[in-house]
Formats: C-alpha cells, sequence, structure tokens
C-alpha cells in the first residue's frame, strides 16, 4: 500500500472512530449496557442472614459451622465477549445513496464496538465471504478497537458466494463461551438457517440486516442489465413495464419477510438497517425492544 493511501486510511479510520465515539457518548450513553446481559450470576460472598433474605439462598454449611444463619451472595458477571461477524461479499460495495451497504456497515459497528469498549468488553472481529477470510480473537482496549475499525475499513469486497453457515460453523469452533454476536450482512446467499440455529443456543446472536432502495425498486429507465456482484451472472429487465417493477419489490419483500420470520423461529434479534436512512433510529428502536424485554 502506497504512502498516501495509508495516510487515507488512518484519516478514515480517525474519521469513523470520532464519529461512533461521539455518537455513543451522545445518543447510546447506557443503552448498550441494559440491554447485554452478561454470562450470568457469579458468587460474590457469604454474610449474615438478614431479615427480609430469600430464606432459598441460605449456605446451610456455613450457618452449621457458625451457629447462626448466613447467605451466599451473588454478582451478575457483566464482562462481555463480543464478536462481530461481517459479511465482506461484493454485494456489499452497492450504494444507491450516499454511501454502499460496506460503509454502512462500518459505521454501525464501529458505533458498537465503542459502546462495547465503554462497557470494557472484549471485542473481536470476523471477516467472511464464501468463507472466514480473516479472523482477529477478542481482546480488550481502544488500540484492538481502532484496529478493528482499520481491517473493516481496508477489507476489500470479495466477488464470491456469502456462506453465512460456513461463518456460523467457524464461530462455533473458535468461540466455545457464551459471546454477543453481531451478525452483519445483507444475507443474500444460501441457506444458513441450520446453523444459525445452533449458534443461538450458545451466543446472543444479533443480525443485522444491511439493504439498500434500490435492491426493492426499481427506477423506470427503461431496458437495464443487472449483474450479479458475487456470481457475475446477468439479467436483463424492462423497467418501463410496471408489472416488471412490481414483481420485483414483491420478490424482494418476500425474501425479507422470509428472512425475518425465519430470525425469529431461531430466537434471533434482528436489526434492520438501510443506506438511505440514519441508522441511529433504528438503533434506538431496537435497544428499546431489547430494554423492554430484560425489564
Amino acid at each position: 500500500m502506497a504512502v498516501s493511501s495509508v495516510a487515507d486510511v488512518l484519516k478514515k479510520v480517525r474519521r469513523v472512530a470520532i464519529v461512533a465515539n461521539r455518537a455513543v457518548n451522545d445518543l447510546f450513553a447506557g443503552e448498550y449496557h441494559s440491554v447485554f446481559r452478561g454470562r450470568g450470576m457469579e458468587f460474590d460472598e457469604v454474610r449474615e442472614y438478614q431479615p427480609g433474605d430469600d430464606i432459598r439462598s441460605i449456605d446451610w454449611n456455613v450457618t452449621a459451622r457458625a451457629g447462626a444463619p448466613f447467605v451466599k451472595r451473588y454478582r451478575e458477571e457483566r464482562e462481555l465477549t463480543v464478536l462481530f461477524l461481517v459479511d465482506v461479499s461484493a454485494s456489499g460495495a452497492f450504494g444507491s445513496e450516499n454511501q454502499s451497504k460496506l460503509d454502512l456497515i462500518v459505521e454501525v459497528a464501529a458505533l458498537l464496538m465503542f459502546s462495547a469498549l465503554k462497557n470494557n468488553d472484549k471485542v473481536g472481529l470476523a471477516l467472511f465471504c464464501d468463507e472466514v477470510r480473516h479472523y482477529f480473537p477478542p481482546r480488550k482496549g481502544k488500540g484492538n478497537v481502532l484496529r478493528l475499525i482499520r481491517e473493516l475499513i481496508v477489507a476489500p469486497p470479495v466477488a464470491a458466494e456469502t456462506r453465512i453457515d460456513r461463518a456460523l460453523e467457524y464461530v462455533r469452533r473458535v468461540q466455545k463461551r457464551k459471546a454477543v454476536v453481531f451478525l452483519i450482512s445483507d444475507f443474500i446467499g444460501p441457506a444458513y438457517e441450520h446453523d444459525l440455529a445452533i449458534a443461538s443456543k450458545r451466543h446472543d446472536v444479533i443480525a443485522v440486516t444491511v439493504g439498500d432502495p434500490r435492491e426493492r425498486e426499481l427506477p423506470e429507465v427503461g431496458f437495464v442489465r443487472l449483474v450479479d456482484a458475487e456470481t457475475g451472472e446477468t439479467l436483463e429487465l424492462d423497467t418501463g413495464h410496471p408489472k416488471v417493477r412490481e414483481l420485483f419489490q414483491r420478490q424482494h419483500d418476500d425474501r425479507v419477510r422470509g428472512r425475518s420470520k425465519a430470525l425469529r423461529q431461531r430466537g434471533v434479534d434482528e436489526l434492520a438497517i438501510e443506506t438511505s436512512e440514519p441508522y441511529t433510529t433504528r438503533l434506538h428502536q431496537f435497544f428499546g425492544m431489547r430494554r423492554k424485554r430484560f425489564r
């Protein structure tokens, strides 16, 4: 990479980091902490029984030795391991608005990474397409988060089929303990539901589905040739025909509904974002939904 390119990358990393950090401080303070749970409860201490304590928490061994009732105290283990499983297939380079889907992915991932950083969580990253191309094990610290953002920025779009199933199988092998897994993709590819069901039993999986308006609505511009960025297949359409535009949108809507249904059935929360909308609104809605569930 040329020096000028390195300088450009570092400049973009700083810009993305500043925007993400500011959003965490101004818009999402405390929300991340309230909607993602730790691995459970861990033992904290044994203390003497007090009126009002749950008798089920009495430690009978200590009570017998002390001759007075003692209870076990627990605290929530807050530290999380957060893994970002990011689709870098060539379809992510598409964008009809001011940014591509991959640009949007970088911004949202950076915001969530800085949220995890403020919670003192470990953060890791796996970049995948037809297979996992790069894996960066979860670590703590700002330096680690900045490095992961850089890896997202420099990752080239891969012209290969998206295999979410293989990415999830890889996560099962490398991440044995419970983690929060952000699966970020446009979810255009072969079936993945079986592997998603297995992963969601061990991990808290959140599907961040990324879209663009042109994927559901064709402009009326006559004959166009559509090229699949991952397979190279081409399709010619007459966008001037209302029935063609209607069928295109219906097929898209059916696919999105089917995807959302499949995620719900497997206990996976969905955060849907688009290149045409401010992602902060969708994040607030997502956090609100999670918070209500944990009340």
